[in-house]
């Protein structure tokens, strides 16, 4: 039990990184009246415009993290992204905080070296074959020895960015300064993937709390550029597919520990279901289950975190979501076509409230429901197309 927010008594979550999950995360808390306070690197970010309060500070720097969090005194901090100092969470775990799920997941996890040697080393299971490169030369070596084409990705990034294809040994100079610009944090170092060739992608959420490990209906996905565009759930599997992807999630999350949702990313192939990254925290791509579940993944998160029981995950319907993706940098912009796009029957849209666009930025949200997959997703992508960033030229 706690008291009213800004009390002495209140519970407090402080959440590190303020975009648009975050922002869903801070409102589930608020309707379950826990104090949020919202930080990350820019003003004004989504989370910020519904919390209590918030900070602007450089979350890699160790000391300014440090200085928040002791002003601040929450009871549970929550990364909602990946570049923070994840050795400072680790020191202030051991000093008594409670990091979600834990400071060592989330240092794994939002490093892919470290998750990746987790899961394909440690626990052994199905992933791409791998290699690490700390510089050009490393990185054209392992080109050679994976083949082409292959995946080259920064260690530490978020929603795509630095990600690309390397379709022939002669790419290899030009993924690597993709890379070097996509990352974020200090890291220089990239990891190389085998092409999968798989049938379907998807995200099963899993949810770790009071009462177990429980998981969502699987979300296939669409990624464009390394960043979602598109998503629908229910996704279909086979009986044994999602049993084998049931096994997959669980042994990762379990390893990774504590409550929270976590956001498990699998391929389907010929051949079995392989691993692909894991994210202790809701996942973008989970933003359709706002339209298709009794209890959001943001619902869920929160209610895991705060050390509540939950019975079940019901879908309701079948639903699919579009993204608005801005296609220059302003900040002198207006998001049109709602009245059009809400015209649609049984659609919503988010509008996530960034306050500067920048090229492939994810701006808005469309969501739609139906008893049909596939008359959600045409439907959520005309809804989605009908959103509009247009920019205003102030003189």
């Amino acid at each position: 039990m706690w008291g009213a927010p800004m009390s002495r008594q209140a519970k407090k979550i402080l959440m590190l990184g303020s975009g648009e999950l975050g922002k869903e995360v801070v409102i589930e808390a608020q309707r379950l009246g826990v104090e949020c306070i919202a930080v990350d690197r820019y003003p004004d970010a989504p989370a910020m415009q519904v919390a209590h309060r918030s900070h602007v500070i450089d979350m890699l720097n160790g000391q300014q993290l440090r200085e928040v969090i002791a002003l601040e005194q929450p009871d549970l901090i929550v990364p909602e992204i990946e570049a923070i100092a994840t050795d400072v969470l680790v020191e202030l775990e051991q000093e008594g905080y409670h990091v979600v799920p834990t400071a060592t997941a989330a240092r794994l996890t939002m490093d892919r070296e470290g998750i990746r040697s987790l899961a394909a080393e440690t626990l052994g299971l199905p992933t791409a074959a791998y290699r690490f490169a700390d510089n050009l030369d490393q990185l054209k070596a392992a080109v050679a020895e994976l083949g082409t084409p292959c995946v080259v990705k920064p260690l530490m990034s978020s929603s795509g960015k630095g990600q690309s294809v390397c379709r022939t040994p002669q790419d290899a100079e030009d993924c690597w300064n993709t890379a070097l610009e996509g990352a974020r944090g200090k890291s220089v170092r990239v990891i190389v993937e085998a092409f999968v060739h798989f049938e379907s992608e998807i995200t099963l959420l899993t949810v770790r709390s009071a009462s177990g490990t429980l998981y969502c209906p699987p979300i296939g996905h669409i990624q464009r550029d390394g960043d979602y565009v598109e998503s629908w759930q229910p996704h279909y599997m086979t009986a044994e597919q999602l049993a084998e992807a049931q096994h997959i999630a669980g042994t990762i999350t379990g390893h990774l520990g504590g409550y929270g949702l976590f956001g498990v990313e699998l391929f389907l192939t010929a051949d079995g279901v392989v691993f692909s990254e894991v994210s202790p925290r809701p996942h973008d791509t989970g933003m359709v289950t706002m339209v298709t579940q009794d209890l959001s993944e943001f619902a869920l998160h929160v209610r895991a975190i705060l050390g509540f029981e939950i019975p079940g995950v019901h879908l309701l319907t079948p639903g699919a979501s579009a993204t608005l993706k801005a296609t220059q940098t302003s900040k002198d912009f207006v998001v049109g076509g709602l009245e059009e796009a809400l015209k649609l029957p049984r659609t919503q849209v988010r509008v996530f409230g960034k306050p500067e666009t920048k090229p492939g930025r994810r701006m808005a949200v469309a969501l739609s429901a139906d008893e049909s997959v596939e008359i959600a997703r045409k439907r959520a992508v005309e809804a989605a197309a009908l959103l509009k960033e247009e920019y205003v030229h102030v003189d």
